[in-house]
C-alpha cells in the first residue's frame, strides 16, 4: 500500500529533517523502492503464514503485537452488542408480525426503521450522556474492558442493527404463517405454541440468520466511530490510528483480517441454515 498512498513510510520514521540520503537508504532497507506489485505479494504471501510485517510507524515492532490485542478487545465488544441485539431483534420481529397491522407490529416497525436511519455514534453520543453522565449508571469510557464499561457502547452497536434484524424476522414470520405446512399442523390439532415452535420459528429465522451474518460487515466498520467515542482501544481505533500515522503493514494487516473475519462468518451462517433447512443442503446432483 505504501507508495499507492500519500506520504513517505522512511520520511516519517526520521523526521522531517532527515538528510534524502538517509530517507532513501531506509527505504531501500524497508524495501519499500521496490515495485508495488512485488512489495504486496510479498506481504501476502507472509500474511498467509502469520507474518504481518513490522510497524511502519514503530519500526521494528511486529504488526502483530498490535493488531491481535486489538481484535480481541473488538471481537468482545462485537461479540457483547450481538448477545444483546440479536434475541431482542428476534422478539420483536416475531411479536410485530403475531400482531400484524396493529399498534404494536407498526410501532416497532417504526423504532426498527428510527433506529437504523440514525449513525452508530449518535445512538453512542445520547446514550453516553443519559446513562454515563446524567444517570451514572454506566462508565463513560470503555478504556477498562469491563462488562459495564462496554455495555454502552455495545448498544450503541447493537440499535443499528435492530432495524434490519427485527424487519427480517417479522417478515420471515408472516411468510411461514402463511405456508401451507404451517396450516396442515394446525389442522392437525396441534396447538398454536407448538406450531410456532416446531414449524414457524424454525423456517423464519432461515433469512435471519442470513441477515445477522451480513451485517457483521457493518460491525465491524462501526466500531471505528464508536470506539473513538468511547475510547476503546479496538481494531477501529486501530485502523484510524494507522491511518492517520500512514502505518500501511497495520493497516493492511487490520483490513485485511476484518475481510477475512467477515468471510468466516458468512461461511458459517450458510452452512448452519443448510443444516437447519434440509432443502438448501448441498447434493452431489449440484
Amino acid at each position: 500500500m505504501a507508495g499507492m498512498l500519500p506520504g513517505d513510510p522512511a520520511r516519517n520514521l526520521l523526521g522531517r529533517e532527515a538528510p534524502a540520503s538517509q530517507v532513501k537508504e531506509l527505504n531501500h532497507q524497508l524495501g519499500y523502492d521496490r515495485p508495488f506489485v512485488v512489495r504486496y505479494l510479498d506481504w501476502l504471501g507472509n500474511f498467509v503464514t502469520g507474518d504481518l510485517g513490522k510497524s511502519a510507524r514503530n519500526y521494528p515492532r511486529p504488526v502483530s503485537e498490535d493488531l491481535v490485542p486489538a481484535l480481541k478487545r473488538s471481537l468482545k465488544l462485537a461479540g457483547l452488542a450481538l448477545v444483546i441485539i440479536i434475541p431482542i431483534s428476534i422478539f420483536g420481529g416475531v411479536l410485530a408480525a403475531l400482531r400484524y397491522g396493529r399498534p404494536i407490529d407498526r410501532g416497532i416497525t417504526v423504532v426498527g426503521l428510527s433506529f437504523a436511519v440514525i449513525p452508530e455514534f449518535v445512538h453512542g453520543i445520547v446514550l453516553v450522556t443519559i446513562f454515563g453522565v446524567g444517570l451514572h449508571w454506566f462508565p463513560t469510557t470503555a478504556q477498562s474492558g469491563s462488562l459495564d464499561a462496554l455495555f454502552l457502547p455495545a448498544c450503541a452497536l447493537a440499535l443499528v442493527l435492530f432495524g434490519y434484524i427485527a424487519r427480517m424476522a417479522r417478515a420471515g414470520t408472516i411468510e411461514a404463517l402463511g405456508a401451507d405446512y404451517t396450516r396442515t399442523a394446525s389442522l392437525k390439532g396441534l396447538s398454536r405454541r407448538t406450531v410456532l415452535q416446531r414449524h414457524v420459528l424454525r423456517n423464519s429465522l432461515l433469512p435471519t440468520i442470513t441477515v445477522i451474518a451480513t451485517q457483521t460487515g457493518y460491525l465491524f466498520g462501526g466500531l471505528v466511530a464508536i470506539e473513538l467515542l468511547f475510547g476503546y482501544p479496538g481494531i477501529g481505533s486501530l485502523i484510524l490510528q494507522a491511518a492517520n500515522n500512514k502505518d500501511f503493514p497495520v493497516l493492511q494487516s487490520a483490513v485485511l483480517t476484518i475481510a477475512i473475519l467477515y468471510l468466516v462468518v458468512t461461511l458459517m451462517a450458510d452452512l448452519l441454515v443448510s443444516w437447519l433447512n434440509p432443502r438448501v443442503r448441498l447434493t452431489d446432483d449440484v
